[in-house]
């Protein structure tokens, strides 16, 4: 799938959003090393702590398929500047996928590219804990 191929896919991804209360669609496109796609949107219900957003929507789908090797991500919203993933999704997009590729992408189809580190600098893993 071409770069280009890979943004459209995410905007397309946001339309499949279910965000009856924030009105804020996000799609997002994992790409796997091995270029395999895992896509997700996000999901809201009434008892907001139990939404959840795209970025780990897709990687939680990926992760329970098998997938543990990634490099990027390509995350789509309804803003018309670009947006970031949330605190908690750096933290699981760190942890799970590693310094990845982050592509953000306005709803006019621009971008613009992070390292996951920029995102979370310092970014708490099983390094830290003791054994």
């Amino acid at each position: 799938m071409t770069f280009e191929q890979l943004i459209k896919n995410a905007l397309q991804t946001r339309e499949l959003a279910l965000a009856p209360f924030s009105n804020f669609r996000v799609g997002a496109v994992l790409v796997t090393k091995d270029d395999q796609l895992y896509r997700g949107c996000n999901i809201e219900t009434s008892s907001f702590g139990l939404t959840i957003c795209a970025e780990r929507v897709a990687i939680f789908k990926a992760i329970s398929e098998g997938a543990r090797e990634f490099k990027s991500i390509f995350i789509a919203s309804d803003a018309d500047r670009f947006t970031p993933p949330c605190g908690a999704c750096r933290q699981v997009l760190w942890e799970l996928a590693g310094n990845i590729e982050v592509f953000m992408i306005d709803c006019f189809g621009n971008y613009q590219k992070s390292m996951m580190q920029e995102l979370l600098p310092f970014g708490f893993d099983k390094s830290y804990l003791i054994t």
